[in-house]
């Protein structure tokens, strides 16, 4: 039976892998406003196509880094104050892109809607490019010292391991919002997002691969997890390859489905291969955080737990609801908000 150590460290993944999953594909959305669109009748499509979503959709990740906060404080600690400035600047770009859904269609100004598409675009390249570089660094190690502080340079952070960990998620995510884009499109547009992602498998498996690659050859993490790494690693393989089957087979759904299992896969492998460490010291491995040394005392996280059994099924519920209300297909001759 799990601790209740253990239990948060499993939500909290859990927490980080929707997010991914669900903002993934908002995040692609986001991007093929640039890379897909030929105009900008097609570029309200798009932003309509995620319209009910997104921002549900980023509460996950308000709530992962909530329950961090209260499950596992000093990791929290810890991780926000070594990575202030990337963290920054993913937040300034996730409100640039919110505001920029809002604003785009105020005023009938082509500098004015260029602006604020230029900000949806970088509001969507940004953060899972510096989230993916921040949980690179996890595994990778980081200068932490006894007192659980770090002191991390700039090499510590941007190196070519964390680099290609962004560049491959962007292009996952991009490759997901473009199958998210199969279901909620019809007509050009639609058959030009399936083209896309199709011409985008090919460069994706060699990132994926070569990332792989290089965290066996440059972490720790196939060292203490190796077996159930290898099964994650065998499913991910197999789950691309059904992604790529069911797009030439036209069976959008399914294709769906497995590049956000690739994208689920990738998110769990970060924390199998860190359990139970929270986040690795490179100064010396007495000095890591664990989901002991870092957490919350057993009563809070029993209330936190009572809490969360309650509310969870409200939230899961109304999620679920919203998309059910909203999954049909938009077409381009229908009344466009933004």
């Amino acid at each position: 039976m799990l601790s209740l150590n253990e239990l948060w460290f499993v939500l909290i993944a859990v927490l980080f892998i929707g997010f991914f999953f669900l903002e993934g594909f908002d995040f692609g959305v986001g991007m093929e406003t640039q890379l897909l669109a030929k105009n900008d009748t097609e570029r309200r499509v798009l932003i309509n196509s995620i319209g009910p979503f997104w921002d549900a959709n980023e509460v996950w990740l308000i709530t992962g880094a909530g329950a961090m906060f209260a499950a596992f404080p000093d990791w929290y600690a810890t991780l926000f104050s070594g990575f202030y400035i990337p963290f920054v600047f993913a937040l300034l770009a996730l409100i640039a892109r919110g505001v920029a859904f809002e604003f785009r269609g105020k005023r009938d100004s082509v500098a004015w809607v260029r602006t604020w598409d230029a900000c949806i675009f970088i509001g969507s390249f940004l953060p899972p490019f510096l989230l993916a570089v921040v949980f690179a660094s996890f595994i990778k190690g980081l200068p932490i010292d006894a007192d659980m502080q770090m002191y991390a340079g700039f090499t510590d952070i941007v190196n070519v391991y964390t680099v290609v960990a962004g560049f491959t998620v962007v292009l996952l995510c991009l490759v997901h919002g473009l199958m998210f884009t199969t279901l909620r499109t019809m007509g050009d547009l639609q058959l030009r997002a399936r083209q896309l992602a199709q011409k985008l498998l090919l460069p994706l498996g060699a990132l994926l691969l070569g990332f792989v690659v290089m965290t066996y050859f440059m972490t720790d993490i196939f060292e203490q997890r190796g077996t159930l790494l290898m099964i994650i690693v065998i499913l991910g393989i197999v789950a691309f390859v059904l992604a790529g089957y069911f797009m030439l087979h036209k069976k959008d759904n399914w294709a769906f489905g497995m590049t956000g299992a690739v994208m689920a896969l990738a998110v769990a492998s970060i924390f199998v291969g860190l359990f139970p460490r929270v986040m690795i010291s490179s100064l010396d491995q007495a000095f890591n955080l664990t989901i002991t040394n870092a957490a919350s005392g057993q009563y809070s996280l029993k209330v936190m737990t009572i809490v969360a059994l309650t509310m969870l099924p409200f939230v899961l519920g109304y999620q679920i609801w919203s998309y059910f209300i909203f999954h049909k297909r938009i077409h381009e001759k229908e009344h466009l908000e933004y």
